[in-house]
């Protein structure tokens, strides 16, 4: 049997699972296949995917979405292709921003590229049924009468069962990092956590083999987790870089239009054209040629262009300054060739990653930049880049204070004596750091608080937004992932699930628009200066 539901701990506060972890687990049962389905989230399924691959084990990429006004009606959604992968991208983003979403509305409508299994009786009672959907059967005591209703009424309307076992935490005793995980979700204390908050303490991931035995009385349903195995395979192009598309007015081919905008720069910056610089420049537009480039650098130029339009403090650093290319597109303000940098540095035909140009601008200025790039290229295809804020040494030691219910003044004397570093060094955090020698956690719960702690070490917190980062997808960006709003949902800000990490991995190209405060004081001094200068005019 397959197991088709398992949570990583990438469900944020729900499961417990490490993508490495799970997948070693797997190599240890020989799975073929495996499926991961987060919760409401595909946050480390491009994670997932990589690994599975290089593992040798098919993934099966999926989620577990639930209805925000009933939680008990719920489905998993597996891709079974590329299509499918899309449409599950686009559902799990119509969940996460669409107020009045409701799973029911969206299931009458047909989704043949993925396979809905569903352990709800009251969702397979009002969905159109198809050939792609299953009744869920989850076999333990606390879903046993629901089960055999579900069973019952699949049975009487012809629908295929498959048995799963959802998974939560790899192993029995690790429930007790789900309960503290799910109280810190609910902001809880384990005397007052809601008992409907927790998932059943069974839910760890259990053997193949076992599973066979508790089902052995239906062979047709586990050759039905086999079966929906075999119906996935799913290449979403890891690895394959989708750069954004810049439109020229007249439909002139990119390279064509970068070619043009390049030499008149050199005949700006270079009022004495010599050979060297020529044959620099046209050896710097072959290789980005030749790479494919053409549209990301000409998307940069038009970023700067608009920014010198509005009249912002702006510049281009990092390795750009090695190429000639970026200095006569405006992009950057060092002369690569006076100053004998290499442009390999920053480009070359052996480069297995794209480009990377940060370009600065000031802190009071960033967003309005960035909101163009929304409007210009369309809000289909731009995201902002979510970065995963995890639990360190600090964050879990308070949070698991707060779930013993110790109050915020006791946790402070310990905690304001433990550095920010990994959480897997509580424990022995004196005898690592001079500044915490006198920190001996040798009391009770104290004991109990800094040897469970760092069990919760790198487990992700909350998202939040990259400093700098955003993507400019060739097509609707839920093509490729899911999107949800920032923590601050009052901003507005849309973001992509995946950190930069996993958008990298599938192929997006990230583009850093970054905000410095000395570029604003610059600014601010340059229109003082323009102002005093009127001022004595006048």
């Amino acid at each position: 049997m397959i197991p088709l539901h398992i949570h990583s701990y990438y469900s944020f506060l729900q499961g417990t699972i490490p993508v490495d972890s799970l997948i070693e687990k797997a190599k240890e049962y020989a799975l073929p296949a495996i499926a991961l389905t987060d919760t409401n989230g595909m946050y480390g399924l491009i994670e997932f995917m990589k690994k599975a691959k290089e593992a040798n084990i098919k993934p099966i990429p999926g989620a577990f979405i639930d209805d925000p006004s009933d939680k008990n009606i719920n489905a998993v959604f597996l891709a079974m292709n590329r299509k499918g992968y899309s449409d599950l991208c686009k559902i799990i983003t119509t969940r996460k921003l669409k107020e009045n979403f409701s799973l029911k509305n969206l299931l009458q409508a047909e989704f043949p590229d993925l396979v809905i299994l569903t352990h709800s009786l009251e969702l397979l009672q009002s969905i159109p049924l198809r050939k792609n959907i299953y009744a869920e059967l989850i076999s333990t005591e606390k879903e046993k009468k629901n089960t055999r209703e579900l069973y019952e009424f699949a049975i009487s309307r012809g629908i295929r069962c498959v048995p799963t076992h959802p998974v939560y935490f790899l192993e029995r005793d690790d429930y007790i990092i789900h309960k503290i995980i799910t109280a810190i979700k609910e902001r809880s204390t384990f005397e007052n956590l809601p008992g409907d908050e927790l998932v059943d303490e069974e839910y760890y991931f259990r053997s193949p083999a076992e599973l066979n035995r508790k089902w052995k009385a239906f062979p047709d349903m586990i050759f039905n987790t086999y079966s929906i195995a075999e119906m996935c395979d799913v290449d979403v192009g890891l690895g394959t870089f989708k750069y954004p598309v810049f439109r020229t007015r007249d439909n002139t081919d990119q390279f064509s239009f970068l070619w043009k905008l390049a030499f008149s720069g050199l005949e700006e910056r270079y009022p004495e054209l010599t050979k060297p610089v020529i044959k620099r420049l046209q050896y710097e537009l072959d290789v980005i040629n030749e790479l494919n480039l053409s549209d990301y650098f000409l998307v940069v130029w038009d970023i700067l262009r608009e920014a010198n339009r509005r009249r912002m403090v702006t510049i281009g650093r990092g390795s750009a300054a090695n190429s000639l290319v970026c200095y006569c597109l405006g992009i950057t303000q060092v002369d690569p060739v006076k100053y004998d940098l290499y442009f390999e540095r920053f480009l070359n035909k052996g480069r297995s990653t794209p480009p990377d140009i940060d370009i600065d601008f000031s802190w009071k200025e960033r967003d309005e930049i960035v909101r163009y790039v929304f409007d210009k290229y369309g809000y289909e295809y731009v995201a902002m880049i979510s970065t995963h804020i995890t639990f360190r040494a600090r964050s879990a030691f308070r949070e698991t204070a707060k779930v013993f219910g110790m109050p915020d003044s006791e946790i402070s004397k310990y905690s304001k004596f433990i550095p920010y570093t990994d959480a897997k060094n509580i424990q022995n955090i004196s005898s690592i750091y001079p500044e915490a020698r006198s920190l001996k956690f040798d009391t009770e719960p104290w004991n109990t608080i800094a040897s469970i702690a760092p069990r919760l070490a790198n487990f992700p917190r909350h998202l939040s937004i990259h400093p700098g980062g955003i993507v400019i997808a060739p097509e609707p960006i839920t093509n490729y992932t899911a999107l949800e709003y920032a923590k601050n949902k009052g901003l507005g800000l849309i973001v992509t699930q995946p950190d930069m990490y996993g958008i990298e991995d599938v192929g997006l190209v990230k583009i850093d628009l970054l905000s410095q405060r000395s570029l604003g004081v610059l600014r601010d001094t340059l229109k003082q200066i323009e102002f005093n200068n009127l001022y004595k005019e006048t």
